[in-house]
């Protein structure tokens, strides 16, 4: 099952013209990763679609906010250089975070986003390194169980967003199922 621009932009009206470029890359990469069906695709989008601002945003915000200011020397994301926090901001359509992140994504997916961290805010590495993280968090089983709550905690850390999160989940299983 693949994903039509249509049914992109029915789930993330607010994507307009980038789901033309988007959902080409989405579907290669939900096959790579397995995210087949209904449930797991309902899910990865709406977990994507809050993450990216619909498909707005592939590289966090830097104010630093309060929280970002906290990334640096972060030992569990292996931020262990002046400069980290902000060099390994979010990216990706799932805001893959930290040196450690990094290096793992781009390992995975021949990148080196030590050297080149600004690759994952390409259309087709931002939607590859989303679904490899989902693939390594081992989302679609929590997919395939409707456990949309606890895929919300493994990307996030927390429920920030839950609501907004939820409600692209109805919307993406209507518009799949």
């Amino acid at each position: 099952m693949s994903i039509t621009v249509q049914q992109l932009l029915q789930i993330l009206p607010n994507a307009g013209p980038v789901a033309g470029v988007f959902t080409p890359l989405l579907n290669t990469a939900m096959v790579r990763y397995q995210i087949v069906g209904p449930k797991r695709i309902a899910a990865f989008i709406a977990q994507i679609g809050h993450e990216s601002g619909q498909l707005r945003y592939v590289k966090e915000i830097w104010g630093p906010t309060k929280a970002q200011v906290r990334y640096e020397g972060r030992a569990d994301l292996g931020n262990n250089q002046s400069g980290d926090g902000s060099r390994f901001r979010g990216r990706g359509l799932i805001q893959i975070t930290g040196r450690a992140n990094y290096m793992a994504c781009g390992e995975a997916l021949a990148l080196d986003l030590l050297n080149q961290p600004e690759l994952l805010e390409k259309p087709q590495h931002a939607c590859m390194s989303a679904a490899w993280y989902w693939a390594i968090k081992g989302l679609n089983t929590l997919a395939d169980t409707d456990q949309f709550d606890k895929i919300t905690q493994r990307i996030n850390g927390g429920q920030n967003g839950a609501a907004d999160r939820q409600a692209l989940y109805a919307q993406a299983l209507k518009v799949l199922v």
